[in-house]
């Protein structure tokens, strides 16, 4: 599914030119679940940003499902994240006067998709993140942490994309919920061949994927199955 190449990425230019990726090269098969880790500063925001055709690369590079989108226009990287990328972020980016099940519909509105699809999708897609249909109709504001998570999960996974991309999902959770929140990631992609890539500093989300990235640097230190991998292949 993804297939980077040589990807670099330089900010500014001359004496000001700050290289933020090194000559990445990697490959991410479909039903794969792959965390990106690396402390501040290694590249990995960088990185995510790449993946999730929020930036292009200053060389090198970027396949997703075969396309080559390293060098599309700006309205050409709108529809990739449009049909192709789910995002996850830290901050939720719920409306929260709205209830769940609208805030899961709203990418369908904006992609033209009719009323009564719309609602059977953002159900099918609320029930694959683990959410009660009686909280359907409640407001977000009215969720705990990790049920407001698991919503902005649905929300990603609504429009059926080929990857679901992940910065620091549980940032802002306890560790209680933060294990819930990564417990639903790791259902949608054993049940549901969800492909997955988390992006984290810390080694014990990290865990939760079934292979780990390093980052440091702007380079890729180690590419291994994470721990838990390697215990279930013994």
């Amino acid at each position: 599914m993804i297939d980077i190449r040589g990807i670099t990425k330089t900010y500014g230019s001359g004496d000001m030119a700050f290289q933020a990726l090194k000559g990445i090269s990697f490959g991410i098969a479909d039903g794969e679940f792959v965390a990106i880790m690396g402390p501040s500063g290694s590249g990995k925001s960088t990185l995510m940003h790449i993946l999730g055709c929020l930036d292009t690369p200053t060389s090198g590079s970027y396949r997703l499902d075969e396309r080559d989108v390293s060098a599309l226009s700006d309205d050409e990287l709108a529809e990739i994240r449009k049909d192709k990328i789910g995002f996850v972020f830290q901050s939720f980016n719920l409306l929260p006067r709205t209830t769940v099940l609208r805030n899961v519909m709203l990418p369908l509105v904006y992609a033209g998709v009719g009323g009564d699809e719309r609602s059977a999708r953002a159900a099918r897609a609320l029930h694959a993140a683990g959410m009660q249909e009686s909280h359907f109709t409640h407001r977000s504001n009215e969720l705990s942490g990790g049920q407001v998570q698991r919503v902005a999960i649905a929300r990603a996974l609504v429009n059926e994309p080929s990857l679901i991309l992940a910065d620091e999902p549980t940032g802002n959770l306890d560790t209680r919920t933060g294990e819930v929140v990564l417990g639903t990631f790791q259902k949608l992609n054993e049940e549901h061949g969800s492909t997955i890539v988390l992006i984290t500093h810390e080694p014990d989300v990290a865990e939760h994927a079934k292979r780990i990235i390093h980052l440091r640097d702007g380079r890729i230190v180690s590419d291994d199955a994470s721990h838990a991998q390697r215990r279930a292949a013994l």
